[in-house]
């Protein structure tokens, strides 16, 4: 089951189109515009532009990998799309390379997005924070923020993760996380195992659940959950750190040394 955020009006919506087993593609609707967010595969795009009869304005992409580039070559065989990413990553296909203070500015999609650079999963991936249909704040943050988790470290080291997390720990709280996989509940359960008495992070994997079961999307969630219940933005947290200081079996007397111990964890967790 499809979850819109409808736009205030109802003249626009943010879309999570379900891909491949556990991703999503983000698309942005208003009118009969559309532009979407990491298509690893083209075929549920192509699929909602024929349902809605919408024209493809812009193809956003956060970094390399398959997964998130994979469908851009055929939906240009089909639409003449602007195609964003990162300005550092080979890609299948690039018109406009962005780096940290880059806009994407699309008026017919009411789309304004600012470029962060947060390398960590990939060297140089790309997140875009800003209002898109009618929506506002929104992230579209690839793999470097999951909700109850972080991409793994494919690329980069554990203080370029930290340092990209705290960028997007200092954007408004009511900040909605338009995340590139359903990892929730895996995430949530492991997070649980760091801090089994944060009710809230309790309640947060029941509603997941729920929705789960439901056919729904957890997503997007928001930065103030994910500051709440969220281990990799809890790494100053008394809590956190004594726990992860536990799990690695050795003192960590500096959040970035906690956030690597937590990645640890995660990692090899069942």
């Amino acid at each position: 089951m499809m979850q819109a955020i409808p736009a205030p009006g109802g003249n626009g919506a943010v879309l999570p189109l379900p891909a491949f087993s556990d991703n999503y593609i983000w698309a942005i609707v208003r009118g009969d515009q559309a532009a979407v967010v990491d298509p690893g595969e083209a075929g549920p795009v192509l699929d909602l532009l024929a349902q809605r009869g919408l024209r493809l304005r812009a193809i956003l992409l956060t970094h390399h990998h398959g997964d998130h580039v994979g469908g851009v070559l055929e939906l240009l065989r089909h639409a003449p799309a602007t195609v964003y990413g990162p300005a550092h990553e080979r890609l299948p296909h690039c018109d406009v390379r962005l780096a940290e203070g880059d806009r994407v500015a699309l008026p017919e999609l009411d789309l304004d997005l600012s470029v962060l650079d947060v390398p960590g999963h990939t060297a140089g991936h790309i997140a875009y924070h800003g209002r898109a249909a009618g929506q506002a704040p929104l992230l579209f943050c690839g793999d470097t923020l999951f909700a109850g988790g972080c991409g793994r470290l494919f690329e980069g080291t554990p203080a370029q993760m930290h340092d990209s997390l705290e960028k997007f720990a200092a954007l408004p709280a009511d900040t909605q996380v338009c995340c590139a996989h359903e990892y929730t509940l895996a995430n949530l359960r492991w997070a649980m195992a760091v801090e089994p008495a944060n009710r809230t992070l309790q309640q947060w994997y029941q509603r997941a659940r729920q929705l789960r079961e439901q056919g729904c999307p957890t997503l997007p969630s928001t930065l103030a959950l994910e500051q709440d219940t969220n281990p990799f933005l809890r790494t100053r947290q008394a809590d956190v750190a004594q726990a992860a200081a536990l799990q690695a079996g050795r003192v960590l007397d500096t959040p970035v040394a906690v956030f690597a111990a937590l990645r640890e964890w995660k990692n090899d967790f069942k």
